[in-house]
C-alpha cells in the first residue's frame, strides 16, 4: 500500500480499486477479536478476488494454488495481500484481538465457495470446470 509519514503524526496508507487494486471494490468487511491460535477461512472461491490487510497484529495466510504452497505474514498495516480466485486460503490469528480487513470484487454468494479440499483439487486439475 502507499503510506505517507507525518512527523510525530503517524501515517497514513491506502489503495485505490483500479489504480492500487486490479479490480473494483464491492464489499469491505473485517473479522476480529479472535484469540492467538484461531484458524479460520479453509475455503477458496470460484470466482472472487479479494486483498486482505491486517491493520492491527499479526496474522499468517496460508495459500495454496492447487500446485505450490505459500504463507505470507499479514503483521503491517501498510502492507496488503491480493488473493486470486481457486486459492485455497487459511488465515491463522498470531496474535490475539488481531484484525483481518478484506476488501472483495463481488458481493456475497454462497455458492461461489470452495469448501472441500479434495473438490478444490479436482477444479484445479480440471480447469475450473466441474464433474
Amino acid at each position: 500500500m502507499k503510506s505517507v509519514t507525518a512527523e510525530g503524526m503517524g501515517t497514513l496508507s491506502v489503495f485505490e480499486a483500479g489504480r492500487d487494486v486490479p479490480f473494483d471494490i464491492k464489499r469491505i468487511y473485517y473479522i476480529h477479536g479472535a484469540p492467538a491460535g484461531v484458524q479460520r477461512g479453509g475455503h477458496a472461491h470460484k470466482a472472487l478476488r479479494q486483498v486482505l490487510w491486517c491493520p492491527y497484529g499479526s496474522i499468517l495466510i496460508r495459500l495454496d494454488d492447487g500446485v505450490e504452497k505459500t504463507e505470507v505474514l499479514l503483521d503491517d498495516p501498510a502492507r496488503g495481500l491480493i488473493v486470486e480466485h481457486y486459492m485455497w486460503r487459511e488465515m491463522i490469528w498470531q496474535q490475539a484481538d488481531s484484525v483481518l480487513c478484506v476488501a472483495a470484487d463481488s458481493y456475497y454468494d454462497a455458492d461461489d465457495y470452495i469448501r472441500d479440499y479434495d473438490v478444490f483439487k479436482r477444479l484445479v486439475k480440471s480447469g475450473g470446470t466441474e464433474a
